[in-house]
């Protein structure tokens, strides 16, 4: 499996629009920071087709180290979630055949 870095996907991108890598750059930048500011604020950020971007907020709880068995206080924390969208979910995972689609009667 390969790593593609920003780099590469404003090489990508520059050559397929015939735009300098560095205004790609500062598109793909902004675009970035958009999203960081977004969610930042406590947006949801909703992509139709690809996913949904949204901060949630774990609760504190009470934990034990496996070690010395001490109870530790966890703090609450916030995270950033995604929910993959259909587009991005068939062409990754592959098609969902009907068979997976039928919903399972409750016994």
């Amino acid at each position: 499996m390969a790593t593609i870095t920003k780099k590469d996907l404003v090489d990508r991108i520059a050559e397929r629009t015939g735009q300098s890598r560095a205004e790609v750059k500062e598109a793909l930048q902004m675009f970035l920071d958009e999203m960081i500011g977004e969610l930042a604020s406590g947006n949801r950020l909703e992509f139709r087709d690809f996913g949904v971007f949204e901060v949630k907020t774990r609760a504190s709880r009470t934990a034990q180290n496996p070690k010395t068995l001490e109870r530790v206080r966890v703090p609450a924390r916030k995270s950033v979630r995604f929910k993959v969208g259909r587009l991005m979910r068939d062409r990754v995972v592959g098609e969902v055949s009907e068979v997976d689609r039928q919903p399972v009667a409750a016994g």
